[in-house]
This record gives C-alpha cells, sequence and structure tokens, in this order.
C-alpha cells in the first residue's frame, strides 16, 4: 500500500494541512506537487492498492482550474482518492462536489474526504496561523480514523461530501500581485507560477488571463516585492468580516 500526497498549495496553508493528515495515515508519503506548472501530470498513473491525498484550497467555492486539469489527466485505476479541501474560514461551497466528480472521472474511488482551515491567502486577518497546533492534532486524528476504516474494509460506503451540481459560478478574484520598484527580477515568481502567468524575462509583465490570484509570487518572493494591491486587499477583507469572523471547526467525512 503506497500513500501519495498531491497538493496544490501556493502559500502553504493547504501542504500544512495535508502534511498533518498524512502523518496520521502514518505510511511514507510520496509528494506530488500540484502547482508544478512543468510537471506531465498525465505520465501518473496508480494501483487499486494506493492511497492518493488530494489538497486542494477552495478558490470561490471550487477547486482552482490548473489543479482541476491536473487531477484530471491523471490514472486512477482504482486506487483510494481521500480529499482534503482548504478553505480561509468562509466557506468551501461546491469544492467537494467538483473534487469528487474529477477523482471519479479520472479512475479514483473516493473513500473518505475532510475540511480544513488556513490562513486566507489574501484576507490575512482571517484564520491567522492556522492550521495552529490545535488544528494539525485534529487533522492527525482524521488521518487515523480514515486509515481505521480503510484498514476494516469499509469502503462500500462513498461519503456524503457536501456541494451542489451545478457547481457555483466562479469568475476569479481579479487581484493580480505586481512587483514595486525594490523587484530585483531575480525569477523566482516566475519559476514558481503554478500557471506560468508571469514573463520569465520581466516579471512585471504578467497575462491577466492565466493568473488565478492564488498568491504564490506574493508568498514566494525573496525580498518580499510583490503584493496585491492594499486597497483591493482591504476591500477584500471589509467583504468578507461578517462570513469569517467566527473561528470554522474542521470537518471529517467518511
Amino acid at each position: 500500500m503506497n500513500l501519495y500526497s498531491l497538493v496544490f498549495s501556493p502559500t502553504g496553508g493547504t501542504q500544512k494541512a495535508s502534511d498533518a493528515l498524512c502523518a496520521g495515515l502514518d505510511l511514507p508519503v510520496h509528494k506530488v506537487d500540484l502547482c508544478d506548472s512543468r510537471s506531465d501530470y498525465s505520465s501518473l498513473a496508480f494501483s487499486k492498492e494506493d492511497i492518493c491525498v488530494f489538497s486542494v484550497p477552495s478558490f470561490g467555492g471550487r477547486v482552482p482550474v490548473p489543479a482541476a486539469q491536473r487531477i484530471a489527466c491523471m490514472h486512477g485505476n482504482g486506487a483510494l482518492a481521500v480529499l482534503l479541501v482548504v478553505y480561509g474560514n468562509r466557506a468551501f461551497d461546491d469544492t467537494f462536489a467538483e473534487m469528487m466528480d474529477l477523482a471519479e472521472a479520472a479512475g479514483f474511488r473516493c473513500v473518505a474526504g475532510a475540511a480544513a482551515i488556513a490562513e486566507h491567502s489574501i484576507a490575512h486577518c482571517y484564520a491567522t496561523g492556522r492550521p495552529d497546533e490545535k488544528d494539525i492534532a485534529e487533522l492527525k486524528t482524521f488521518g487515523r480514523q480514515i486509515m481505521q476504516k480503510l484498514q476494516t474494509g469499509s469502503l462500500a460506503a462513498v461519503p456524503k461530501f457536501p456541494g451542489h451540481r451545478p457547481y457555483r459560478a466562479f469568475g476569479g478574484v481579479g487581484m493580480i500581485p505586481m512587483p514595486d520598484a525594490s523587484c530585483m527580477a531575480c525569477g523566482t515568481c516566475a519559476s514558481l507560477c503554478p500557471t506560468g502567468a508571469i514573463s520569465t524575462q520581466n516579471p512585471a509583465e504578467v497575462d491577466n488571463n492565466l493568473c488565478i490570484s492564488c498568491m504564490q509570487c506574493v508568498a514566494v518572493c525573496p525580498t518580499h516585492s510583490r503584493r496585491a494591491e492594499p486597497e483591493k486587499v482591504a476591500a477584500t477583507e471589509q467583504k468578507l468580516s461578517k462570513l469569517c469572523s467566527d473561528r470554522k471547526a474542521n470537518e471529517l467525512f467518511l
């Protein structure tokens, strides 16, 4: 039985949550970075004995487009899929429904899932520092509970994942991070952009049609030169104030 962790984590929160869940499964982990725009995901083929933990952040209640495209071209061959959806303390809406459809269409069997909270990638005042120690301990417990289900062979019952079909419409965030005068044009942001939206020749050039406002370029900039417009960030914080102020709980689906 092999354990694979397939993670789309532009700012690190989803990766942290995934690591905790996988720790509870207590198997050696093979990691696949779904943010890598250069990888050939169609070459990934699994077997019925494999466990694949798919971890994505919820972007506007949906699976991020590049993550969806990369999952869709894999070959599940009956491998067991555990779905982890991470969100910034608002809601995950239809992300689970979309994830399940993507995984099943690619030949995976969805056997369990979890929802976890991470610091909002744009409005950092919400879920600040999460997943925290309490979250990590709980996600490890979730992992142990999932493994118990797998070991008892109780795989016929498909979890009742929340969500609706058709999925909610998502028109994008429209928040394009740009560099300021301190940018050294080192190319780190361009090399790590999940969609290849940033020019490798000039980091100030961004393809707005490719950018998904994932904020990875902001997170990886070594000189902290790249950021979203403060006015737009403030507007987002205000818009989310009523929805994100309370501490949301992690959830397990078996």
